[in-house]
């Protein structure tokens, strides 16, 4: 029972990552850091510490009397996190809901999902995951295949997108999306995978935070929202100082105050985006109290966020016009990454 509503709680979370860039597609007229600074100020700034305050109310106060290593390392990571979550934007912008998130996230499910466990194989730590003790259980070695049909998924799911590339005009592929370039997108989309994947090192380097809440008395379904909270800090830095220079590069700043935009509108959408973006991890943290397997956990995660992105995709018609052969790549993609969550899904259970 423990396993499926980590399952559970999961897909909801990979729903709402998988989700949450529709919004800005309704935002008109903005620059791209002007309205990914105002989703990032409600998913980084605003809506963790209120939800970490609904959920453990003395969050504050637990992280002020943490240990000043752990808390610095943990926001260490948000900061790195952060660069891949800006370069997650852009690979989305260059290769689309598809192929971008595809891409981004199989590499940020497999490193996020392996690293840890090779991290404690040489600093072991009690209670954590090594990857011999991962490899030598029958259990482990099928979440270890799960990361590994992952892997195979976003290749067919990449070929797909080469395919695509040379089917359609650069006018048939700009009218989904507007700014499509596949190589840009997939050096883009590499580098923010890899990074993007610091957001499962800062849970784990986090981890003495969420144990305190539950020393405390808080329940652990929610005890992650104290680690969530310093890592998004990290990622706010991140963010904000990157969106800053550009909006001082190209006076982008002046999109607030551009009445011949829809303003309210923009805020609004870009408001909703943050917000669904953050409810990832808080149904993450709930879903990793049930499952308790960080590598678990990631993969099922990032696979669904994979899946729901992919169907936006089909939904934006990314993929009109190709030919059968390219829509046959793409959906074996999917079906593989599907197979991969029940490999991992089953791995857990073991």
């Amino acid at each position: 029972m423990q396993a499926i509503l980590g399952v559970l709680f999961h897909s909801l979370g990979g729903v709402a990552a998988g989700s949450f860039y529709m919004p800005y597609n309704k935002v008109n007229g903005w620059a791209w850091e002007s309205y990914w600074i105002v989703g990032g100020l409600m998913s980084w700034l605003i809506v963790p510490p209120l939800a970490a305050y609904l959920t453990v109310p003395g969050f504050l106060d637990i992280i002020l009397a943490g240990s000043s290593s752990i808390v610095w390392f943990t926001f260490l990571m948000g900061l790195l996190w952060g660069v891949g979550g800006l370069s997650y934007g852009l690979g989305v912008r260059y290769l689309g809901m598809s192929l971008g998130n595809s891409v981004v996230l199989g590499f940020c499910a497999a490193f996020g999902a392996l690293v840890p466990s090779v991290y404690y194989n040489f600093y072991p730590e009690e209670g954590k995951t090594s990857f011999s003790e991962m490899f030598a259980s029958s259990g482990g070695r099928i979440v270890l295949l799960g990361v590994m049909v992952c892997l195979l998924g976003i290749v067919i799911s990449g070929k797909a997108g080469m395919m695509k590339e040379g089917e359609l005009s650069e006018e048939e592929k700009k009218k989904t999306v507007s700014e499509f370039n596949l190589v840009k997108g997939l050096v883009v989309a590499t580098l923010s995978g890899i990074l993007s994947a610091f957001f499962s090192f800062g849970i784990e380097a986090g981890k003495p935070l969420a144990d305190a809440a539950i020393v405390a008395g808080y329940d652990h379904l929610y005890a992650n929202n104290v680690t969530f909270v310093v890592i998004l800090w990290g990622g706010l830095v991140t963010n904000l100082f990157w969106t800053t220079i550009l909006s001082i590069k190209y006076k982008s700043y002046t999109d607030f105050t551009n009445k011949n935009t829809p303003i309210r509108n923009n805020i609004l959408f870009s408001a909703l985006a943050g917000t669904i973006w953050f409810l990832q991890f808080f149904f993450y943290g709930m879903g990793e109290s049930k499952l308790g397997s960080g590598a678990s956990s990631w993969i099922l995660h990032m696979s669904t966020i994979i899946l729901t992105a992919n169907f936006w995709g089909i939904y934006r018609k990314e993929w009109h016009g190709v030919a059968k052969k390219t829509k046959w790549t793409i959906t074996a993609g999917i079906a593989v990454i599907l197979l991969s969550v029940l490999l991992v899904g089953v791995g857990n259970s073991l």
